[in-house]
């Protein structure tokens, strides 16, 4: 049975597709620290819009992960800070941003782009500080790389191996490989019509979760020790010397939170990391009823109901009580 958008998407997505149709030149943003969703989610868009004989260049707030580089047959990353970034930003007559909505989590992407107009596609619950244009964003979906297959069946295909294998990745992580709550019915039948279209699992599988370098295992094994558990909520800490002497990257840190989350009892579980001079970031993610949407929020935070993260203006032992305390307090009230 073929997959069909649902009926509560077609409108918008509709409207994404054209306004994507009808430009020239095209950037792309995510979300600082991109993961395998927004990545995924940009490459696929640009993929198509090149197909369709537009421009379209991908320009992040933060360097692009070198582990999802793979999915680009053709490098069209320019970093921000670049004159030609600027340039690029000049001459282009949209702007895209995937995977996110808010202002704060596009960097310093945000005044290059401030002239454009602008189409949204994000799977986040809506934030304090939206990103205006047109919004093509469910939260319901999976992942972003799902209401990104909707505009390309809005918009008529065609659907490279590249956009393909781009889609996959961004359903693929997103969903813990499909372990999580978020795999939804929909999900799979979006991955079902990947996969008829010619998408190897196998072969995508095995460049995401089968070619860590070896500094990530041993990033592991020295958060690893930090690991512990206390009334419901279970964290762990990135050492930041380890971190800084091993020459890790925030792609390293993919999956570190499911080590916690995997702590038998823990309603929560947490990640920290120092990331410079009293600045801590945290990874909240939720095994039950405790809404991690709603506490990082009181940090400055936000994302999923069941996934969600904040940086911490905060040395990092103090942000780290400050939370843990929080979380805590959290679970007690949801268990009461």
């Amino acid at each position: 049975m073929a997959y069909k958008t649902p009926s509560h998407r077609v409108g918008a997505a509709r409207k994404a597709a054209d306004a994507l149709r009808a430009a020239r030149s095209v950037v792309l943003t995510t979300h600082l620290n991109a993961d395998g969703d927004g990545t995924g989610s940009e490459v696929a868009l640009a993929s198509w819009l090149r197909s369709n004989g537009a421009e379209a260049w991908i320009i992040n707030p933060t360097p692009y992960p070198d582990m999802f580089r793979f999915l680009m047959e053709e490098d069209r990353v320019v970093a921000a800070g670049s004159k030609q970034a600027r340039g690029i930003c000049a001459s282009a007559d949209l702007a895209v941003v995937v995977d996110t909505g808010e202002v704060p989590r596009i960097g310093r992407v945000k005044p290059l782009i401030d002239s454009l107009p602008c189409v949204v596609i994000d799977h986040h619950p809506p934030g304090d500080r939206p990103i205006g244009g047109i919004s093509f964003r469910d939260p319901e979906a999976s992942a972003t790389g799902e209401l990104v297959y909707d505009v390309l069946l809005a918009g008529g295909g065609p659907f490279t191996d590249e956009a393909l294998r781009a889609m996959y990745v961004a359903i693929l992580t997103d969903t813990g490989g499909f372990r999580f709550a978020n795999s939804t019915a929909g999900a799979h039948e979006v991955v079902a019509q990947l996969i008829r279209k010619g998408l190897d699992p196998e072969e995508v599988y095995n460049q995401v979760y089968g070619a860590s370098p070896l500094r990530r295992y041993q990033l592991i094994q020295a958060s690893l020790g930090t690991l512990d558990e206390e009334s419901g909520v279970a964290w762990m800490t990135v050492p930041p010397d380890v971190f800084a002497e091993l020459n890790a990257r925030p792609e390293d840190m993919e999956g570190l939170v499911d080590y916690p989350r995997g702590v038998k009892g823990a309603e929560v579980a947490l990640l920290f990391r120092g990331v410079g001079e009293g600045v801590t970031k945290v990874s909240f993610r939720s095994n039950g009823a405790v809404d991690v949407n709603r506490l990082p929020r009181q940090f400055g935070g936000g994302g999923h109901v069941k996934a969600a993260g904040a940086t911490i203006d905060r040395p990092l032992e103090e942000a780290r009580a400050s939370v843990i305390e929080a979380a805590q307090e959290a679970v007690a009230n949801q268990m009461a």
